[in-house]
């Protein structure tokens, strides 16, 4: 128990994000039972090498006392818990809150660690059913062995095959459900050139909630001359729905048809936009591109799942990479066999999921003989290949949280602000951007600081990150677990919730943002702010 408090203590302590009281509760109560199934593994440990212990008298005794540093360790730490909940707040110019809730924050933990308890109290009680009934016909060690093993996949069973995808298969039809909503902020088009307007290639109902939102929700050209000061034209969108048709080659095809029959090749710039687990597309990311392309740009995207990005990153980390591979496939073969003088510039895109899935979108092989232009992925999960890759190979003296790569000539990184570590300009050719904040967790959630402190926190740390935050083990990892899915909770610019200034000045690195100049941007930035 003594080892269990601590854990919720130090569980009580800031990470990422500030966390509400239920969720505060519920990492309580998971802290509490790893620190006291840690204790009852050592102890058992401890009886099974025949160490000495002490009398019975004295290990009452002891209880009491353990009791009594048991209630004050958990009362100190839910008293300065606000005042570690509240400098993480002020970092991310959120209101200060007077309490954290302490009844309440400790009854949820006692009513889960409560529940984890009799769970594994069931799993030893089964095992130990088990290894006596395979007792009566096997040697006890190899009776043991194999009713621990048994009983572990029967629950690994229960848990993976009957739990998870059972509420995998709930979370997805509510999704699909809402998914399916139509609301009044994004009416039918009526000009020909959109999609799902007239004589589209893709039904309106088909795009679901997200890709109608997508569609309605661009700038004309008007609004973009009014923010420019000059010419501009209708960016044009391609999305296409997971209803639309019923394998992801089909929906690429899809895709590839109707950004030709739209003219989307006819423009200067084309990205390719992976969207996030739900099919939602970030519109300051979008928005802020075509204000800067002044709308000589046209964008695709096609739907793979109703999932939130957090949801399907933890069940299935795969998920959407085949039809992030068959989209890319279908508009990179067809913009190669365009003329190189009249293509327009490729460029990648993604958000979150959409990030790691447009990173495995292709393979160097496949397009080093004629590149696409480049990519900005934003938010990139802390499982993403080619960032963990250049994140571990970063120059040295710049942290794991804003690193340098190789002076910063082809890959960057840029946090809030436009805050970057650049060393000498862009030599042109391919580049990447990574858009990441400190504070968010969909990055730097690492399952490894369950044992070791995560790079990030070595060093320098970032604007948002609290200086209270200390790596405790098991404790961390748990906490980091936690924020992914309270990642965007925080307000804009902090967490997993990007803004448009931000966007708008990764796009500028990585385009080179013809046309403009520093004076021109710096307008810009300041009117787009201004843009509901």
């Amino acid at each position: 128990m003594l080892l269990g408090t601590l854990f919720f203590a130090a569980s009580l302590t800031p990470s990422l994000v500030p966390r509400p009281t239920l969720v505060q509760g519920a990492l309580g109560g998971l802290s509490l039972a790893a620190g006291y199934g840690l204790g009852v593994a050592l102890r058992a440990g401890w009886l099974a090498l025949q160490l000495p212990v002490a009398r019975p008298a004295v290990v009452r005794r002891l209880g009491w006392a353990a009791a009594l540093v048991c209630a004050g360790l958990a009362a100190l730490a839910l008293w300065r818990a606000s005042v570690w909940e509240n400098r993480l707040r002020a970092l991310m110019d959120m209101a200060p809150v007077e309490t954290v809730g302490p009844f309440t924050v400790a009854a949820v933990a006692l009513v889960v660690f409560a529940v984890l308890l009799l769970l594994a109290r069931l799993v030893v009680w089964v095992a130990r059913r088990l290894s006596r009934r395979l007792a009566r016909r096997l040697p006890t060690p190899q009776a043991v062995i194999l009713g621990v093993g048994l009983t572990a996949l029967l629950f690994w069973n229960i848990g993976n095959g009957v739990l998870i995808r059972g509420a995998m298969s709930v979370l997805d039809g509510s999704y699909q459900q809402w998914d399916a909503l139509f609301e009044e902020a994004s009416p039918r088009p009526t000009t020909p050139d959109t999609a799902g307007g007239p004589g589209s290639l893709l039904d309106w109902e088909d795009l679901g909630r997200t890709g109608r939102q997508m569609i309605a929700a661009g700038p004309d050209a008007d609004a973009i001359e009014a923010v420019t000061g000059g010419p501009a034209r209708r960016p044009l969108r391609v999305y296409v729905g997971l209803n639309s048709a019923p394998e992801p080659e089909d929906r690429a095809a899809l895709a590839l048809a109707e950004l030709i029959r739209i003219g989307g090749f006819e423009r200067a710039h084309l990205v390719i936009n992976t969207p996030t687990g739900t099919g939602w597309i970030d519109p300051a990311g979008q928005q802020a591109l075509e204000y800067l392309l002044r709308g000589d740009v046209a964008t695709v995207a096609v739907q793979y799942s109703y999932l939130a990005s957090w949801i399907a990153l933890l069940a299935d980390p795969d998920y959407g990479v085949e039809s992030a591979r068959a989209v890319f496939s279908a508009i990179y073969g067809h913009w190669r066999t365009l003329p190189p003088e009249e293509r327009p510039r490729l460029w990648l895109h993604g958000l979150s999921l959409g990030a790691l899935n447009s990173d495995l979108s292709h393979d160097l092989f496949q397009v080093i003989g004629d590149p696409y232009d480049g990519a900005l992925w934003v938010g990139p999960p802390f499982n993403s290949r080619t960032w963990n890759a250049v994140t571990r190979a970063r120059d040295p003296g710049t942290t794991a949280w804003l690193p340098a790569y190789r002076d910063g000539a082809v890959i960057r990184f840029m946090g809030r602000d436009g805050v970057q570590r650049v060393h000498r300009p862009q030599a042109g050719g391919y580049g990447l951007v990574y858009l990441q904040y400190a504070s968010d967790a969909v990055v730097f959630f690492d399952p490894a600081a369950a044992w070791r402190p995560p790079a990030w926190l070595q060093g320098p740390r970032g604007p948002d990150v609290s200086p209270d935050m200390r790596w405790l083990p098991v404790v961390t990892f748990l906490q980091l677990g936690m924020d992914i899915m309270m990642a965007v909770l925080p307000p804009p610019g902090h967490g997993h919730t990007y803004v448009r200034s931000d966007y708008l000045d990764a796009w500028v690195e990585l385009t080179g943002a013809p046309g403009w100049t520093r004076e021109g941007l710096a307008q810009l930035r300041a009117r787009l702010a201004d843009v509901p």
